[in-house]
């Protein structure tokens, strides 16, 4: 047999492994991220609340609401702009997350195995750990940056019929032409450096929780590499991920959801750092927490649906264990 058939024998997992570790890990993102979106557009609405920056552009106001914790809120969502709109936004998030987790699990875990020199069976020091969270959160983040962008917009789209203010979209794919002809090709990227900014820190938080704790427990106790590990590595990686990422999502949030002049420059912040300030300073300092019960009780789950959905669907297509 010749080195070409012998290839050509081989499974697909080792013909085109990273093209297949792409692909699985997209696919069990977009599970993770189906189940838990209503409390993503839950978080997004209760991080827009209050805003100080919008109660001081007078024409940007609108009407005052009460404010809503994070069960009126989505209450508030169902019964005022019904069922269904708890999952508004919810395709843009679909395609963001096939783009942003595709490639930040392959970048990472190129980046553990052939760049920072994890060996089999070793412990693995967690500052290059961090190091490849980091940098792969930021990497597939900027990739999937676009689709972010439409996402938060097609979340506001019910409260701005509320307010009776028009639609800005017809659909995902009207959004980004719309954005793209007002901003041009540097209008999608609208946000990116909190956005960047957020990944990284929750990346920190996921990737590297999970796979420090995991390896943790399997050279440290009798657990073996099964659900239960994977579950208590999840679990961790949630609720650190959430702590690390909240308040640069916030910024994030706030800078994309922002109105803008007809050079796409935000008419609220200048920067994400002044987003920083304003709030801080027109809010309080845990106004950067805003939407923090909605964000952790979303990230534990989706990051125990992902987790898991991922290890077995990479065991049953015959890749190693992550």
């Amino acid at each position: 047999m010749s080195p070409a058939e012998e290839e050509r024998s081989l499974p697909l997992p080792e013909r085109w492994p990273r093209a297949s570790k792409f692909a699985l890990s997209a696919c069990a993102a977009a599970v993770a991220e189906l189940v838990t979106f209503p409390l993503d557009l839950t978080k997004t609405r209760l991080q827009i609340q209050g805003e100080a920056a919008v109660r001081r552009d007078g024409g940007a106001a609108g009407r005052a609401v009460p404010y809503r914790g994070m069960l009126r809120t989505a209450a508030g969502i169902a019964n005022e702009e019904g069922l269904m709109k708890l999952w508004q936004g919810a395709t843009p998030a679909v395609y963001r997350h096939i783009v942003y987790t595709g490639v930040r699990m392959i970048t990472y875990e190129h980046l553990r195995d052939s760049v920072l020199g994890r060996a089999e069976g070793e412990s693995f020091p967690l500052w290059k750990a961090v190091v490849g969270g980091m940098s792969a959160g930021a990497i597939g983040q900027f990739f999937a940056s676009p689709t972010d962008l439409v996402k938060v917009q097609m979340q506001m789209e019910g409260k701005r019929k509320l307010e009776g203010k028009p639609l800005r979209f017809r659909g995902v794919h009207h959004a980004f032409l719309k954005i793209l002809s007002e901003g041009g090709v540097r209008g999608l990227w609208a946000g990116w450096v909190p956005n960047v900014q957020r990944a990284a820190l929750v990346n920190m938080g996921d990737l590297a929780t999970y796979d420090s704790v995991k390896h943790f427990l399997l050279l440290n106790t009798t657990l073996v590499d099964n659900s239960v590990t994977h579950s208590v590595s999840s679990i961790c990686s949630g609720l650190v991920a959430a702590v690390l990422g909240t308040p640069a999502d916030v910024v994030k949030t706030r800078i994309m959801n922002q109105p803008r002049d007809n050079q796409g420059r935000g008419l609220l912040y200048k920067s994400s750092m002044d987003c920083l300030i304003q709030t801080v300073q027109g809010e309080g300092f845990m106004s950067l927490y805003k939407g923090f019960i909605p964000t952790w009780m979303r990230m534990a789950p989706w990051s125990l649906v992902f987790w898991l959905t991922y290890e077995q669907i990479r065991r049953m297509c015959g890749v190693t264990s992550f």
